[in-house]
């Protein structure tokens, strides 16, 4: 099909909103656009981002999580959380973490609303 940009679509540039810039590997959100920076960029540069797929990202602190669990994304502090008030729902953990751990593992995924 000559109109269709991006078959997968598992993959869109994405414009680095962050003071400080971006590091390979971490999420990164604009708009309703969540995603992984496939390289290093700075602010305001742009960066293949990819939007599906399972990432090990950064987790808050002390924070459990359980596999299955909905997470969501505090673009304050750029990190996963469980907390779904004032943050960005972008997946499910696929592996337990502890509370000591520093990361969890995330699939990307937009879920419907509980009973949904």
């Amino acid at each position: 099909m000559r109109n269709c940009i991006r078959p997968d679509a598992r993959s869109i540039p994405m414009v680095v909103p962050y003071a400080g810039g971006i590091l390979s590997g971490q999420g990164m959100l604009v708009g309703a656009f969540f995603g992984v920076a496939a390289s290093d960029a700075a602010q305001n540069a742009s960066v293949d981002c990819e939007t599906r797929g399972e990432f090990e990202l950064t987790k808050e602190p002390a924070l459990a999580i359980t596999q299955g669990a909905r997470v969501f994304w505090d673009n304050t502090n750029r990190r996963i959380t469980t907390t779904a008030t004032g943050n960005f729902q972008v997946g499910l953990c696929t592996v337990a973490a502890l509370a000591a751990d520093a990361t969890v593992r995330v699939m990307l995924a937009r879920v419907p609303a509980s009973g949904a």
